[in-house]
């Protein structure tokens, strides 16, 4: 299996990604959180103890292709991030990652937050 920076070296944005199916309901997934501008639910392929991923609703490829009007929505899943890893029982910290571009790794072309955190990470993270 490939891993997410093999993946990302032969990503591109545009079209439809598993996050738009995820979000329309054409992919079974059991949200941990949902309001109406994001959702939250576990990664399918764990780093770490608890994972899970914050995605918005409103399709933004990627954070460095983000307007500046999207500074509200943005805010909003750091602080829901915030509330969900509280709610996932992560009292000792945790991280979050957000992937941009093919050298970020990022391999689906629709901004989202990774959490991370249940045991100690280590740094540097690359």
């Amino acid at each position: 299996m490939a891993t997410e920076v093999e993946k990302a070296q032969s990503a591109a944005p545009g079209g439809d990604t598993i996050f738009g199916k995820i979000l329309r309901k054409e992919i079974p997934c059991k949200f941990i959180y949902e309001d109406d501008k994001c959702v939250a639910f576990n990664d399918i392929n764990p780093q770490a103890p608890v994972h899970f991923l914050v995605i918005p609703r409103k399709t933004i490829q990627q954070l460095s292709k983000a307007d500046d009007e999207d500074q509200n929505l943005l805010g909003h899943l750091m602080i829901v991030a915030r509330k969900v890893a509280k709610q996932e029982g992560l009292k000792n910290g945790f991280r979050l990652v957000v992937n941009d571009g093919k050298h970020g790794a990022q391999s689906v072309f629709h901004l989202h937050l990774h959490v991370l955190g249940g045991r100690q990470l280590q740094w540097p993270p690359g």
